[in-house]
């Protein structure tokens, strides 16, 4: 599986990263989101975690374009993944087009079973339980 996690702080994409990795899954990052739309639009991916509070674009704005293309891009899988606790950052979030919503930090177990949400196909979070 691909995923790119597109987050403005390094730590952030470090740590979502050993998690990944342990299940083995091959994730690439972006540190804001426009880099993050260029991936996307250079390269499939199974999945993408985006972090809504970035300079720049935020990643609501992000999303809203990811799914206003046509095709498999626009259908892709998104989880947003926020340190903003709030309750309308879900309702925000799934009015634009994200799958789900994570609140950092977040445990390797809600990790993994969003991903599983998301990408029904998915089998590494059942190797990770």
């Amino acid at each position: 599986m691909r995923v790119l996690y597109v987050d403005d702080e390094e730590s952030n994409r470090r740590v979502i990263g050993s998690m990944l990795k342990k299940v083995g899954v091959e994730m690439a990052e972006a540190e804001d989101a426009d880099a993050g739309l260029w991936m996307i639009a250079a390269r499939d991916y199974d999945l993408v975690l985006m972090d809504v509070r970035m300079p720049g674009k935020d990643g609501l704005s992000a999303i809203r374009e990811i799914r206003a293309h046509e095709g498999a891009k626009a259908e892709v899988p998104i989880i947003v993944v926020t340190a903003d606790d709030a309750y309308d950052i879900r309702v925000r979030s799934r009015a634009v087009g994200a799958n789900d919503v994570l609140i950092k930090p977040v445990a390797k177990e809600d990790l993994y079973a969003a991903i599983g949400r998301a990408v029904p196909s998915w089998t590494g979070h059942k190797a990770a339980s």
